[in-house]
């Protein structure tokens, strides 16, 4: 009996630790972010820094470039021409990507879940296409209850939906913790894949460091709000607070 009572405790427990760790991996409402990112290529960097603080004309702005990479500066036009750029600091609907059926691995400082991408509304049909064949795994600390990291892989060469070949990708999240409101933001960003189409043979590879990260409430009442969320989730005495 007590051997099927720890089972059920460590069952219950690990949910528990699942669920915090997804709470604090999305941003509550009228939360905001200034920060400083770094994206990097084999031939370019660049440099930026964002603040919603500021004006509109001001608030996406270049801090440092070196090397030539249009498809670098495409990708930095993209981070800049986002109604929130600070959003890009939270993985995207990680809840509803994690799906129910997960494979909990305990590795003692760090839990590993493998799990099958589950698409979302806001998944295109590229990406409901990419989940059928990527493996993605998702690395949790159990103590402060938040994600570590999130990797995504493609185990071996596919076709591609439109045509062509697949012939790898990688995409992985580092995540790290914002103490003062005890929420999981995303520091690196990593992307690499290699295509063929056309007889062309297509490498795209870049990353993204996030640094000097200050997050803040839009106003007093989503601030209220958010820290009352996060009392009422707290569980006293058991040790395992984030």
């Amino acid at each position: 009996m007590s051997v099927i009572l720890a089972f059920l405790l460590q069952s219950v427990l690990g949910d528990k630790i699942v669920q915090d760790a997804l709470w604090a991996s999305e941003a509550p409402p009228g939360l905001r972010a200034a920060f400083t990112v770094e994206l990097t290529s084999s031939d370019a960097r660049r440099i930026f820094r964002f603040d919603p603080r500021l004006s509109e004309d001001q608030r996406w702005y270049l801090v440092e470039t070196d090397g030539e990479d249009a498809g670098l500066d495409r990708i930095a036009a993209s981070w800049g021409n986002m109604p929130a750029p600070d959003s890009r600091l939270f993985p995207d609907d990680l809840r509803a990507s994690l799906g129910r059926d997960l494979k909990l691995d305990d590795h003692g400082a760090a839990w590993r879940i493998v799990f099958q991408h589950t698409p979302s509304e806001n998944d295109s049909d590229l990406d409901i296409w990419a989940t059928q064949h990527l493996r993605a795994e998702a690395w949790i600390d159990p103590v402060r209850r938040h994600f570590l990291r999130l990797d995504y892989k493609l185990p071996r060469p596919v076709a591609g939906p439109d045509g062509g070949r697949l012939l790898s990708f990688e995409q992985t999240y580092l995540l790290d913790l914002a103490p003062l409101w005890g929420l999981s933001f995303v520091t690196q960003y990593r992307l690499k894949f290699e295509a063929r189409a056309a007889f062309r043979l297509v490498r795209q590879e870049y990353l993204a460091v996030i640094s000097e990260a200050t997050f803040f409430f839009a106003n007093a009442e989503t601030q209220s709000a958010y820290l009352a969320e996060q009392a009422s989730r707290a569980e006293p005495e058991t040790g395992l607070n984030r």
